[in-house]
């Protein structure tokens, strides 16, 4: 399973075909897979590129936590799922962003490919800039979540 390691600014040509980063274009390979399930992210103004095993992976993961027989859970799948798309690197490691997510989330021009452990965001390179937390703020979250 690929892990991302950093964040690159990235430029979509006329089709919004973007060129992914060298180094996640590595991971992919050596997970031998090139094919992305892109989604909008749950709580950012951006969009989740998931490597495909990692989708079917938390895929399953939900399956074991819903009840397709509760009305909200129902509701909750189909929120989740609306609008994903699965996309495949070419030969060129460039992937097609489709322009309806992209102007979803904001995105005109430069974009930021961010590292997120099993995932990659796609931000705006703007956006991206300013969500970026104080050192403070990021040192108390870091000791609320790493109580002992």
């Amino acid at each position: 399973m690929p892990t991302f390691i950093g964040d690159y600014i990235c430029k979509a040509d006329s089709k919004c075909r973007v060129v992914v980063p060298a180094s996640f274009r590595k991971a992919m390979t050596t997970g031998g897979s090139s094919v992305f399930v892109l989604r909008r992210n749950v709580f950012e103004q951006c969009i989740d590129m998931y490597p495909q095993e990692e989708w079917e992976r938390m895929m399953q993961n939900l399956r074991e936590k819903l009840n397709m027989f509760d009305a909200k859970h129902v509701a909750f799948l189909r929120e989740f799922c609306r609008g994903t798309q699965e996309v495949e690197m070419d030969a060129n490691g460039r992937v097609l962003l489709p322009k309806r997510m992209l102007s979803e989330v904001g995105i005109d021009k430069d974009m930021v490919f961010a590292a997120q452990d099993r995932l990659i965001q796609v931000w705006d390179a703007e956006v991206y800039a300013h969500v970026a937390m104080e050192p403070g703020e990021l040192s108390r979250l870091a000791g609320e979540i790493f109580k002992d």
